[in-house]
């Protein structure tokens, strides 16, 4: 059962653009916890709305797959996810990469998304991106 979740899990986000948010019950449970660096939901309805939200201004979003690690209720999935907003480097599309927690039984229970708000956001605004550049390179030589 694990690996059908997991495998739907990656059907739906290839290309979240396109994904039919209504369908989302298909791999979600009701009562799903939803984490990213940015917000924390609970619940299917409040992780649609969440996501409307999210992919109202992207232009592109669509996940590329690295690794999998699995057990029998549990998945550990690193990504690229490519995507191109109009806010951000003039709407250039840009690459993320970031890890998925996944806990299921039937459907997901638990998504917890892992990656650099700074690398998917800050950088790629003008001035602030500099500085955050400038931040990471600096801590880096220490």
């Amino acid at each position: 059962m694990s690996n059908d979740i997991v495998e739907k899990f990656k059907h739906y986000y290839a290309d979240l653009i396109v994904a039919d948010l209504s369908r989302l019950d298909e791999i979600y449970d009701n009562d799903i916890i939803f984490k990213d660096p940015v917000h924390q939901v609970t619940g299917l309805v409040t992780l649609q709305d969440y996501f409307v939200e999210l992919c109202g201004n992207l232009k592109i979003c669509r996940f590329e797959y690295l690794d999998i690690l699995r057990s029998e209720n549990s998945a550990y999935i690193k990504w690229n996810m490519h995507y191109r907003h109009p806010k951000l480097q003039s709407g250039k599309a840009l690459t993320l990469k970031g890890v998925s927690h996944l806990q299921f039984d039937d459907r997901i229970t638990f998504h917890e998304d892992v990656y650099d708000m700074g690398a998917m956001v800050y950088e790629h605004i003008p001035f602030v991106g500099a500085a955050t550049r400038m931040i990471k390179r600096r801590l880096a030589n220490h």
